[in-house]
């Protein structure tokens, strides 16, 4: 009979020189594992809304968000019943070392993907795009008019050098709980005003008709492209990379997976909502970043004050968002170079030789890089998919210190066959599309 998880299972240590130091609250975890799963994932929902249709698209959103506290789960179980407090030790337990390395590389590639796709939303809201033809103006151009200071180049160089630079500074997770705080409540606010904007547009019979299911005329296609939306949802329940920064800061561990039941819960209602409301506001002309869409021009003064209050809010959230993921990118770099150097907290030439290379690195990528929409097919049908349901079903699987239920088993490998199978055909189908594109 495998053993039921209780804090007893923790092993019995002597306090460590960090141990002084006040525990993270509850509510700061439920905040940081929200601001980690409601990131730059939704603002394409609502493009998946367009492939999918509105009823698979709710459903595959219900489907991923219980897998995705399963996995979590699935993790902290095998963490706590061994002797490890991070990921890249879970799977050190159950695959050796290349195990931990492998975790560490693909979190590497999750989280510092991420961060230049935030920094990309970033770069659209303040200095625009320009998408088949079709240019939309960043707020700086249409407050101020187009300027070489609001380029794309200088206005995010702005926000990496005065405000992600003293953010990513923070060495404790728990000490970014107020910014992530403040960054879910203008997700909220985001969601609150894109469901006025639809209703408004509903009594006045401006709204698009939504499709309910996807059109498939165009035959194998078409089939195929859902796969290429679904993983636009998987990363944006991704947020695994997390789950042991914010646990083991926690009084009891075990609290952080309450933590990320309430987490999941609340990104779900918030990405189904968006996702509807936005589809019904743009219908087919809905964008693979929908704060794209809201620079359109309103016939009123309120209308337009809204859109620039969407785009304004959503931004601001992503900036509050942007250090949680570097807090995770820079210690698993940090595990994966130096796995025998004391603390990363109390190296200071460590900590700083490490922050300032990923922040240039991450800016010139969010320079160099146009479009999301495929940096979350490419993130979502590889690295998301895999540290998100591909690990921690191999963990619950490879079950080496005997702690899997055969309930757990079989929810493990249905994951894992639904995880290689869907990734397999996305992968594919992208690959298919690309090249079918370039012919033409």
């Amino acid at each position: 009979m495998s053993p039921t998880i209780k804090a007893p299972l923790l092993p019995n240590q002597e306090p460590s020189p960090s141990s002084s130091e006040s525990h993270g609250s509850f509510a700061g975890a439920v905040f940081n594992i929200s601001t980690s799963i409601v990131g730059a994932g939704i603002m394409s929902i609502p493009a998946a809304f367009k492939v999918l249709g509105v009823i698979p698209s709710i459903s595959i959103i219900v489907i991923i968000a219980w897998l995705s506290n399963v996995s979590a789960g699935f993790l902290m179980k095998s963490t706590l019943v061994g002797e490890s407090t991070t990921y890249a030790g879970v799977m050190k337990d159950s695959f050796g070392k290349p195990g931990a390395v492998a975790v560490t590389i693909v979190s590497m590639v999750v989280t510092f993907g991420s961060m230049i796709i935030f920094s990309i939303i970033i770069g659209d809201v303040l200095s625009g795009n320009e998408k088949d033809g079709v240019v939309h103006l960043g707020l700086l151009q249409e407050w101020f008019g187009s300027h070489w200071w609001n380029t794309r180049f200088f206005g995010l160089l702005f926000i990496f050098v005065f405000l992600f630079f003293p953010l990513v500074l923070c060495r404790r997770v728990e000490r970014l709980a107020l910014s992530s705080a403040i960054s879910f409540l203008l997700a909220l606010l985001f969601v609150v005003i894109s469901s006025v904007l639809a209703i408004i547009a509903i009594v006045q019979g401006k709204t698009k008709t939504p499709r309910l299911f996807p059109d498939l005329n165009d035959g194998g296609l078409s089939f195929f492209s859902l796969f290429t939306a679904s993983p636009v949802i998987v990363t944006a329940f991704t947020f695994h990379f997390n789950v042991h920064p914010v646990g083991f800061e926690l009084k009891d561990p075990l609290d952080v997976l309450s933590a990320t039941r309430v987490s999941v819960i609340l990104c779900a209602t918030i990405y189904s909502a968006t996702g509807l409301f936005c589809y019904l506001l743009f219908g087919d002309s809905t964008m693979t970043d929908v704060l794209i869409n809201f620079d359109q021009s309103t016939n009123s003064s309120i209308g337009s004050l809204l859109n620039d209050i969407v785009r304004v809010s959503y931004a601001i959230h992503l900036m509050l968002v942007f250090p949680l993921l570097n807090f995770s990118l820079r210690a698993n770099l940090d595990e994966l170079l130096f796995p025998m150097k004391r603390s990363l907290v109390e190296d200071n030439k460590r900590f700083f030789g490490l922050t300032f290379p990923l922040l240039i690195s991450c800016f010139l990528g969010a320079i160099a890089i146009p479009d999301i929409w495929y940096f979350f097919q490419f993130l979502g049908s590889t690295s998301t998919v895999t540290i998100a349901f591909i690990f921690p079903a191999a963990v619950v699987l490879r079950n080496v210190n005997g702690f899997s239920t055969l309930r757990e088993k079989i929810v493990a490998s249905v994951m894992l066959v639904l995880a290689v199978a869907t990734s397999i055909i996305a992968i594919s189908t992208n690959i298919y599309t690309f090249t079918a594109t370039e012919e033409i």
